[in-house]
């Protein structure tokens, strides 16, 4: 890990930051940004959506801070993995979706520079 501000097991919330171009860190510890990434691979992962911060997004026709992914940061596995697209657009439905479908957990996801992924054996 090449940020000193991310550990590994670190609970953390990460959102696509629009200004930056990247990913941004929160420590949900502090609910702090930690630290601005291109890449960066969490598990036991929730995805969440606030529908409050949504409506909103909907209302005033311009994107705000109301989704994100909440896991811990590992390693990347060193076994041959297949990623799957996720994806989240608030104009059309109120979840992430992979595959065509709502997804609300994961086991492991990878956060490239301009996508996410989920990784499945």
């Amino acid at each position: 890990m090449s940020n000193p501000n991310l550990t590994l097991g670190d609970r953390v919330f990460i959102y696509r930051n629009l200004h930056k171009k990247c990913w941004s860190v929160k420590s949900m510890k502090t609910k702090l940004v930690i630290a601005h990434v291109n890449s960066i691979a969490l598990e036991n992962v929730t995805f969440k959506v606030s529908e409050a911060g949504r409506q909103r997004v909907l209302l005033e026709k311009r994107k705000n801070v109301h989704a994100g992914v909440v896991g811990y940061i590992c390693d990347l596995p060193s076994e041959s993995l297949l990623p799957i697209k996720i994806q989240y657009n608030p104009y059309k439905a109120g979840d992430f979706i992979s595959e065509g479908s709502p997804i609300k957990v994961a086991k492991q996801v990878l956060f490239d520079m301009n996508s996410l992924f989920l990784l499945k054996p």
